[in-house]
């Protein structure tokens, strides 16, 4: 489950730069960069959130 949401991640951040980086491409940055904060949240929270102790 960790491996699918850090592909995810990977994938969502090279949108982003893509669509920075080519000029008439920015919606693609925008989805990449909403795509990457959803993703990086759902993982979060599955993961349980903040862990206490070590």
């Amino acid at each position: 489950m960790i491996a699918l949401i850090v592909i995810l991640l990977i994938v969502w951040l090279v949108l982003a730069v893509l669509g920075f980086a080519i000029k008439g491409l920015l919606w693609l940055a925008i989805a990449g960069i909403i795509l990457f904060v959803i993703t990086a949240l759902i993982g979060y929270i599955r993961r349980g959130g903040r862990k206490t102790g070590v």
